[in-house]
């Protein structure tokens, strides 16, 4: 349990979330183990947002995915905080719900939901890779007729969720994605597949469009700038090819808040003359855990004991192990 002396994490409560249940609400769930949150699951609820016409959207962080092994799985409260970071957005609401309803399958959830909140017009929002393994969850037809679902697109999964299972044991509960704005009307089943921007080509173009040499550059000057600061315990992270949020990530630590604002103040000065565009920075103000999307490459910087309390240096390093290499190079984990 959390002590006195360790990084709060806010625990969003159960009531706050589904009562009083006010009614003609449009809230889409989006469900995972968010291990680690990343601005991908970001994106995917912005476009929710818009093109669904919903509320708000809520995460619902697992606490274990049935179908995905423990043993990599970084603590629920731990996936929680990041998630909260990410996904930050008057919209967005990160939650442990079925922690607190304590269900471990989606179809329980979303029918305790529908049960504690009549009113509520719930939309289960998911990726294509997800709706093809749809069949792999418990109980997947009754959640189907559940709830309406919308399917957004992932690069490289798009042919096999519109030829798979779900797709093909629901043909006539499609709708068209142009009436994909009254999903949240229509009973189940119900299910939208939903295109965007980012598949693999414009992806590849967001990312490519600047060169290596120039991405190499970014990275040395964010290096540089931490180093004339004193920024203690660098690591950089190689994210190349395994992750949509970036090509590296590096993360640091400060003596003091104070420090920590300072080294963010003087990294942002130093970005501006590179970047035209103005990019996202969040915790500047408390100077415990600042997080700066220079694009190609994500900083993160901390004071030591948050920086131990999130563990966000073994979240990323495990999950690029596979391609990780530790020989010292600055563009590798280290």
């Amino acid at each position: 349990m959390d002590t006195g002396d360790r990084p709060h994490v806010r625990q969003t409560a159960l009531s706050t979330l589904i009562r009083p249940d006010p009614g003609s609400r449009r809230i889409g769930l989006m469900g995972g183990s968010f291990n680690p949150a990343h601005d991908g699951h970001r994106m995917i609820a912005l476009l929710a947002l818009r093109r669904l016409r919903l509320d708000r959207v809520w995460w619902l962080v697992s606490p274990q995915n049935p179908l995905k092994s423990a043993e990599d799985m970084a603590p629920l409260t731990d996936r929680l905080a990041l998630a909260r970071r990410v996904g930050a957005h008057p919209a967005i609401e990160v939650t442990a719900l079925e922690s607190d309803l304590g269900t471990a399958f989606t179809v329980d959830t979303v029918r305790l939901l529908r049960r504690r909140c009549p009113r509520t017009r719930f939309v289960w929002i998911m990726g294509a890779d997800n709706f093809r393994q749809l069949p792999d969850w418990q109980d997947w037809k009754s959640l189907m007729h559940c709830i309406p679902v919308a399917v957004f697109a992932r690069p490289g999964y798009g042919a096999t969720a519109l030829s798979g299972a779900a797709a093909r044991a629901f043909p006539r509960a499609r709708v068209r994605e142009r009436a994909a704005a009254l999903l949240a009307a229509r009973p189940a089943p119900a299910w939208a597949y939903l295109h965007t921007r980012l598949n693999t080509a414009s992806a590849t173009r967001l990312r490519g469009a600047a060169s290596r040499d120039h991405v190499a550059d970014l990275l040395t000057m964010v290096l540089g700038s931490l180093d004339e600061d004193s920024a203690q315990d660098v690591l950089s992270i190689d994210l190349a090819g395994r992750s949509t949020i970036g090509d590296y990530m590096v993360i640091a630590s400060g003596r003091s808040s104070r420090h920590v604002t300072a080294m963010a103040e003087h990294l942002l000065a130093r970005l501006k003359p590179m970047q035209a565009q103005r990019r996202r920075v969040e915790g500047l103000r408390q100077g415990d855990w600042v997080l700066i999307d220079a694009g190609d490459v994500i900083v993160h910087l901390f004071r030591p004991e948050v920086r131990e309390f999130y563990g966000l240096d073994k979240m990323w390093t495990a999950t690029v192990r596979a391609g990780s290499d530790a020989t010292g190079d600055p563009g590798r984990a280290q």
